[in-house]
């Protein structure tokens, strides 16, 4: 199943609350709930500005879908084609 990552900018994202933050997975989950078990959310990086999200899902449509079902900024849908990390440099 491909792999996205989803830019979000939400202004001020770095200053929610722990029940903020607690409060917008809570929703993200319930909307996951009803679309079925496809689309699934792996992790987000929280920044000053924008969280960066990635789901596991069938495509695009699929992360926008969530998105608006849950209020929630797609500002940017990025498909991954590849994960590296130090151990890649190794022959």
């Amino acid at each position: 199943m491909p792999k996205f990552v989803i830019e979000r900018e939400i202004p001020g994202a770095g200053k929610l609350t722990p029940a903020e933050l607690q409060g917008i997975s809570q929703k993200s989950c319930g909307v996951l709930r009803e679309m079925g078990p496809e689309i699934q959310w792996v992790q987000s990086y929280v920044t000053d500005n924008k969280i960066y999200c990635v789901y596991i899902a069938p495509n695009e449509a699929a992360v926008r879908e969530h998105a608006q079902k849950g209020g929630f900024p797609a500002n940017s849908v990025a498909q991954v084609r590849s994960v590296i990390d130090p151990t890649t440099a190794e022959a």
